[in-house]
Order: structure tokens, then sequence, then C-alpha cells
């Protein structure tokens, strides 16, 4: 286990010194600066018109879930562009660079890389998701007053949903080329909103079809069911037409997911990174 820190560590600091932990701080604080600006807008907005209509809305609970939905899927995207390029080239990209060699002679071993490179990854991009879901919650509630239903569960949605990318991304670098590589996880990933997206036209149409199918790709691409369970816990305690609209959420329709998506989702990446042990092992070098 000491040689999968040393490995985690020497990943981090290579991470520092291409700048890439900058590169995306900075974009978060561009994120959060535009994000504050329109929480501001938004609820400010609410303060000048009343509602009208036949339906009762509370207007203030459909923008905090819908501002804190978006911030979610911002989160979440962002931790997964911070997981490509942590993790894209952690086999073909530094054996065609001839560093990989030196680093997996024994005692250190490849699947010890690999558990070190999914730490380093993980150590990195889970708490960032969290930070940044967090300030979100903490803006929106200094804007309008509103807080969401729960906390832990968008939160550590966010972290394991990443978790699981990061898995995918070290698999796909033992088979594919760096550039490959990214463009698939970024597939994978389209591929998991359209799920969402899929569910939503399938519940509204009254398709089964569609609302199964949606189902199972979100299993199949843990990040999507957990992205979708962390929204509906978002606004769980909003009932009524208000309720309702919030709960379709952006990219994605929120779902109440089983209980047994988070022990799936580790079970899932476990079995993900051994399959990439696997393939890493059987690939000359």
């Amino acid at each position: 286990m000491s040689d999968a820190l040393t490995i985690a560590a020497h990943a981090l600091r290579e991470a520092v010194r291409r700048r890439v932990l900058l590169v995306v701080a900075l974009l978060t604080a561009v994120f959060l600066g535009l994000y504050a600006l329109a929480a501001f807008e938004a609820f400010d907005s609410l303060e000048q018109t009343s509602a009208s209509g036949f339906i009762p809305i509370d207007e203030r609970a459909l923008a905090g879930g819908t501002l804190l939905g978006l911030a979610m899927f911002v989160a979440l995207f962002l931790g997964v562009v911070l997981a490509v390029f942590l993790t894209l080239g952690a086999v073909r990209g530094d054996a065609e660079r001839g560093l990989l060699q030196p680093l997996v002679v024994r005692p250190v071993g490849r699947t010890t890389l690999l558990i070190g490179r999914l730490l380093a990854a993980s150590a990195v991009c889970a708490p960032y998701v969290v930070a940044v879901f967090l300030v979100a919650v903490l803006i929106t509630q200094a804007a309008g007053d509103f807080m969401p239903a729960s906390l832990i569960v968008p939160a550590a949605g966010l972290a394991l949903g990443v978790v699981t990318v990061v898995a995918i991304s070290l698999l796909g670098s033992t088979v594919l080329g760096t550039t490959a590589n990214g463009i698939a996880i970024f597939m994978v990933f389209a591929t998991g909103l359209a799920a969402g997206l899929l569910g939503q036209i399938g519940e509204a149409l009254d398709v089964d079809g569609l609302t199964t199918a949606s189902s199972l790709i979100s299993w199949i691409v843990p990040f999507e069911a957990l992205y979708q369970n962390g929204l509906h816990a978002l606004t769980a305690d909003i009932g009524g037409a208000t309720g309702v609209i919030v709960q379709l959420g952006p990219f994605g329709g929120a779902s109440d997911t089983s209980a047994a998506i988070w022990p799936w989702a580790l079970a899932w990446s476990a079995a993900v990174l051994a399959l990439a042990a696997l393939a890493f092992r059987r690939r000359d070098l």
C-alpha cells in the first residue's frame, strides 16, 4: 500500500507541475462568480414580481432548486474534466513518453501503479466536486435564503460519481491513446446524460421502454444514477406543482434511486479497476 501512496504522491506532484490544478481552479472561480451573479439576480427579480396564474408555484423553491441542480451538473462536469486530465495518459501516454517503464518494475508493479493513480485522482476530484457544490449552496443560501433538503446525498453522489469516471478513464488509458481516451470518456459522459433525458421523455410520454432503457443505462454508468439521486435529494421536501417541475432537473431528470446504487458503484469501480489491471498486465511496454 505504501508503494501505491508513493505513486499517488508522484502523480499529484506531476499534476501541480503541469499546472492542471491551477487551470481548473481558475475555471472554477469563473463559474462560481457567474453562478453568484445569476443567483442574486434571480432571487432579486423574485422580490420585484409576484406570481400569478392558475397553478400555485413556490418561485423561491423553484429558483433555488433549479440553480442548485445546475450547480450539481457543472460540478460533475468540471470534476469529469479534471479526472480525465489527471488520468487520460496514465498508461499508454506515459509509456509512449518513456516515463512508465522505470515505475512498473518490481517491487512496484503495474497493479500498484493503477491503484496509486486511482487514489491520486480520486483524492483531488472527489473533494473538488464536493467543495464546488457546497460553495454553490452557500451562495444560494446567501442570495435567496434557500437550503436544499439534503446536503450529504448530493455531495456524496458527486464524489462517488467522479470516482467511477476516474476508474473508467484508467481502464481506457490501458487500451487507448491519450487523445482517443479523452474523447471516449466524454462520449461515455454524454451517454449518461442522454440516459437521463431519455428518462424524462419516457415519463412525460408514458413510454415504459424509454424509462426502462434510461434506468439500465444509468446503472451501467453509475455516475448518472448517483447524479439523478442527488438531484432528487436536493428538493425532496418540495411538494405540489413546484416539486413536479423542479424534479425535472437540468440535463437529466431527478430520480429516487435505490439505496443499492452506493454499494453497486463501489463494486463497479473495483471491477473496472481490476479489468484495467488485467489489460495492463497483458500489454507490452
